[in-house]
């Protein structure tokens, strides 16, 4: 028998894999014959249809597996046929392999590695730009449980009481056990004025419904007043395009009212995006790093300061809604020594996602990288100690006993003695 070499064999695998992905029944009949002929893509017979720059680049894609993944891949496509050739209720192909790409993310076991089809690309985007339809609950994934990293302030979620921590056991009565996250985010959202039912479990008390009537969700990501003694009060409950924008219009109106020192609120701030965490930190650290996007393969991107620090007495509240872009912004003030953390650990996500394009207006969101704080810290799964730990009360919404903020009022009054 002669010699085949390992990547001449991959060629040929790959070749029959094409053959047998769009040629159908003959094909899956006899694959072997296809490999032996090693028919090269240029030369298939293509059904009506078919994209040849499209078999092109799937040919491109298999010449560069191993053996195992060809092995795999041949299967995928041949119980892709045996469905269509036999299933008695005639599936769409183009369901099952949109099943197959839905099938591989989730094996990538990352909760925020997502496959978007146009309806959540669609809300994604419209989320990045601070409007959408839900109740207002930003989820993560903990020890495998779809989980309340922050209910988004003046939204229904926020109002019926729901807090961080909670986990989502179940919506509209369908179980979230090994549900993916975008499927979760996908049911909870909706047509405004619709009911969602979530079935939540607290740590301590028994499960309990939540009825919310879904609305559009505006998000005003900042908000800024004067306390007493020159103290202004920043709160962040997002980080979309406009945050760094709206943190300085908010600036100013507290600089003309004489604001001497700052406390800056990040309490069930579940993050966003990083420009705008650079934005933000920028205004309140010295020059010099923000954070640093740290790929699998060591290389290092680093985000710098843009502008001038306010160079005021600051102090930072957080807690464990406190996620991504607000742990940047948290990390960053504490590295630099730049005020003071005061509350509870942050949530712990500190992974960096990217949105990449795949036609016909889908996308795959992939975790491509982790942050690192500007003393080299890493975030993700650990969260941010505050320098002072303060907890807040369980009826503190009901008395109005903000701790945590008695704490702030209290160091900056020290600060600016």
């Amino acid at each position: 028998m002669p010699f085949i070499s390992g990547r001449r064999c991959r060629r040929i695998l790959a070749a029959a894999i094409a053959a047998l992905f769009l040629l159908g029944g003959p094909a899956l009949a006899a694959p072997q014959a296809a490999a032996k002929a090693a028919i090269p893509p240029q030369s298939f017979v293509f059904k009506a249809g078919a994209d040849e720059n499209a078999l092109a680049e799937i040919y491109h894609y298999l010449t560069q597996m191993d053996a195992a993944e060809l092995a795999v891949t041949l299967k995928l496509f041949r119980v892709r046929e045996l469905i269509n050739q036999g299933h008695v209720d005639d599936p769409a192909g183009r369901d099952l392999m949109t099943g197959a790409i839905r099938g591989a993310v989730a094996a990538a076991g990352d909760p925020y590695t997502d496959y978007f089809d146009a309806k959540t690309l669609k809300d994604f985007l419209a989320e990045a730009e601070g409007s959408f339809s839900g109740v207002g609950l930003v989820l993560g994934m903990r020890d495998k449980q779809i989980t309340v990293i922050a209910p988004i302030e003046s939204t229904p979620a926020d109002a019926a009481g729901i807090v961080s921590g909670d986990r989502v056991l179940a919506i509209d009565g369908q179980t979230t056990k090994d549900m993916p996250l975008d499927k979760a985010v996908s049911l909870i959202r909706g047509p405004e004025g619709v009911p969602v039912t979530l079935t939540v479990s607290r740590a301590g008390e028994n499960n309990r419904d939540y009825t919310l009537v879904r609305a559009v969700i505006q998000i005003k990501s900042v908000f800024g007043k004067m306390l007493d003694g020159g103290i202004g009060y920043l709160r962040l409950t997002y980080f979309n395009n406009h945050t760094g924008e709206d943190l300085d219009a908010a600036i100013r109106d507290l600089q003309a009212q004489g604001m001497q020192a700052v406390i800056l609120d990040l309490r069930n701030n579940p993050g966003g995006l990083i420009s705008a965490s650079v934005k933000v930190a920028s205004r309140f650290i010295p020059q010099g790093p923000v954070v640093s996007v740290v790929a699998r393969d060591g290389s290092r991107r680093t985000s710098n300061t843009e502008g001038d620090n306010l160079g005021l007495p600051l102090v930072v509240l957080i807690n464990g809604g406190s996620a991504s872009a607000s742990e940047i912004v948290a990390g960053a003030i504490q590295d630099t020594h730049a005020g003071t953390l005061v509350g509870t650990r942050s949530f712990g996500k500190g992974s960096v996602q990217t949105l990449v394009p795949l036609g016909d207006d889908t996308a795959l969101k992939i975790t491509t990288a982790r942050y690192h704080t500007p003393a080299d810290r890493v975030i993700d799964n650990i969260g941010i100690e505050p320098d002072i730990f303060v907890t807040l009360p369980l009826d503190y919404r009901e008395t109005g006993s903000d701790l945590q903020l008695d704490k702030a009022v209290e160091i900056l009054k020290e600060k600016m003695q």
